[in-house]
């Protein structure tokens, strides 16, 4: 079961944040000494202890590219031109030092 929500969690692009959310939510009908992780942590846990490689790829903010292969490089995106990095006040000056803007959880 574990296993099954954290993809329908890549699946439909929850954030971390509303998977934790559902996690509690599941966490308060299932019966207690339930073994559900009842935060997005604990869940990306159990799937490294199953195995489960995953691979961390750059997206676009608007979901125009991923960042690989010919684009690996790129600082921002060719088609809508926002910036690959998270941009703070409009300062973006070594921008590649600031985490990504989107990140992809790709299984394998």
């Amino acid at each position: 079961m574990q296993n099954n929500i954290a993809l329908f969690k890549e699946k439909n692009r929850w954030t971390n944040k509303s998977f934790t959310e559902i996690l509690e939510i599941l966490c308060e009908i299932i019966r207690k000494g339930n073994t559900l992780p009842n935060h997005n942590y604990e869940a990306k846990k159990i799937l490294c202890l199953m195995g489960m490689e995953y691979k961390k790829i750059h997206a676009c903010p608007n979901d125009c590219i991923l960042y690989r292969n010919e684009f690996d490089d790129e600082k921002q995106c060719p088609t809508c031109e926002l910036s690959r990095y998270q941009v703070k006040d409009g300062n973006d000056d070594d921008c590649s030092k600031r985490p990504p803007a989107k990140v992809l959880w790709h299984f394998h």
